[in-house]
């Protein structure tokens, strides 16, 4: 048993400081905070089910979603790689943009994932579709930069550096192979056509999102 844990980019550093990358992580862990709080009955108001959405009800749940968690596990995972990856970006846009952009590929994701499967009452939340966004106008932008990564097998664990094109672009591959097969079954669990679509996103508008400033 082995995984792969981003850490950050190695070969840039932001020029700014990544306030909106921060704030969204802080915003991430009060909700959870709340959702703890809360209970089911907690994320049963805030998610997003789809089939309610169709019906014209809890719009602002498309939004609100994208704030929660399933658990700790979930959590812990989603912020490690926008931590990984949204300095980068944030620095290239600028605080606003990137903020508009990281909903948006949150909303794509989402309505990715309604559509695939409209009349399903299983909630849907978590930030994973916009932050497959970032990783998407991440490999788009960066693709030769080193990821410092914690690599761990079995007992094994060590520090290594791996191009973006790699690590994310071997990521993406899963998500679209696990999309793929769920799509002759009924979809639950992880929402693998969200990630793909919040990473198409990415990669279709982060040219549109780039401040003119911030790379001249």
């Amino acid at each position: 048993m082995g995984g792969l844990i981003p850490l950050g980019d190695a070969s840039r550093r932001p020029k700014h400081a990544p306030v909106v990358t921060l704030l969204i992580i802080l915003v991430n862990v009060y909700v959870f905070v709340l959702e703890l709080k809360g209970g089911d009955a907690f994320v049963l108001r805030w998610s997003a089910i789809p089939a309610r959405i169709v019906a014209g009800h809890h719009w602002i749940t498309a939004l609100t979603s994208m704030f929660m968690h399933a658990s700790w596990i979930h959590i812990i995972g989603n912020m490690i790689f926008l931590w990984a990856f949204g300095p980068e970006i944030e620095d290239r846009m600028n605080p606003l943009r990137f903020l508009i952009f990281y909903l948006g590929g949150g909303m794509a994701a989402l309505l990715a994932q309604i559509a695939f499967d409209p009349g399903s009452k299983v909630p849907n939340l978590g930030a994973s579709g916009a932050i497959a966004a970032v990783m998407g106008a991440f490999l788009l932008t960066y693709p030769r930069d080193r990821i410092r990564s914690i690599l761990f097998i079995l007992l094994y664990i060590r520090i290594t550096f791996i191009p973006a094109i790699l690590l994310i672009g071997f990521w993406f591959l899963i998500q679209l192979l696990n999309a793929g097969a769920v799509s002759a079954i009924h979809p639950g669990g992880v929402a693998y056509v969200a990630h793909v679509a919040g990473f198409v996103f990415g990669m279709a508008t982060v040219r549109l999102f780039e401040d003119p400033r911030r790379i001249g």
